[in-house]
């Protein structure tokens, strides 16, 4: 029996978007530990049942696998501690002032904090004085 199956099963009648992609993750990450489940990950895929849930479902298998080769090139860990690392890790949370910005890992540089919306402080005069451009 894989870990696949341990620790999911496969005698699943339906399933939401959520928990194929979590199986689909887990399948890509299964599959680049050396447990091929192909029929599996079909059988997911043909359960969706639109365009974007399957997309969904091929960028989680897809995701798995590339965080699955990741983690085995940056650690000499054995497969089930790679596998519950991946698959029961903990949650990892960033600071807010710690997110990354812009680069191809990071929130686009659009989303970075903008002063625009910000409002003046309570004592601020700044909203009465003379405008700048009108001082010679």
């Amino acid at each position: 029996m894989s870990r696949y199956e341990r620790e999911f099963g496969t005698d699943w009648d339906t399933l939401d978007k959520d928990e194929a992609t979590d199986r689909a993750y887990a399948i890509g990450v299964a599959e680049r530990l050396g447990e091929y489940n192909r029929e599996e990950l079909e059988a997911i895929y043909a359960e969706m049942n639109s365009a974007y849930h399957k997309s969904m479902v091929e960028l989680a298998y897809d995701e798995g696998r590339n965080e699955a080769k990741e983690a085995a090139e940056t650690t000499n860990a054995d497969r089930d501690a790679l596998w519950a690392d991946l698959i029961n890790g903990e949650k990892t949370y960033i600071d807010e002032r710690e997110v990354p910005t812009g680069g191809r890992d990071g929130l686009p540089s659009a989303l970075d904090s903008s002063e625009l919306l910000d409002r003046q402080s309570v004592d601020s005069t700044d909203a009465v004085d003379r405008p700048d451009f009108l001082d010679r």
